[in-house]
């Protein structure tokens, strides 16, 4: 049976990578790797991956995830109270499919959408 996914996605350089999510997004690294080369990172139950991908040129990356949250009017002030910059098409507002939703790239373009189920 699945029980979860954890995406991975490319990242240039791990230290650049490491500091948006941990200082920016409030998530704290996992495992103990003593490379460049890979990245895993978690917040609450999520846990995110990344591998290494010196050449990728961030304006063709189409890396994405969608991250569902239970309290993201809170996770969107904390964000802004961080500086993070919102994605300019993706601030925060209801879709029409019955989701709270708001996007931000990270420092390699790969997109982070957060929603969260309107009642």
């Amino acid at each position: 049976m699945l029980t979860e996914i954890n995406p991975k996605m490319p990242m240039r350089d791990k230290s650049v990578t490491k500091n948006f999510y941990t200082n920016k997004l409030g998530f704290r690294e996992i495992g103990n790797f003593e490379t460049d080369d890979y990245l895993m990172l978690q917040k609450d139950s999520i846990q995110i991956h990344f591998f290494k991908f010196k050449e990728l040129d961030p304006t063709l990356n189409y890396g994405q995830v969608y991250i569902r949250t239970d309290d993201i009017d809170n996770f969107f002030q904390t964000l802004i109270g961080n500086k993070t910059e919102i994605h300019p098409n993706g601030y925060l507002t209801n879709k029409p499919w019955g989701q709270r939703e708001f996007s931000l790239l990270d420092p390699d373009s790969n997109l982070l959408t957060f929603g969260q189920t309107i009642d």
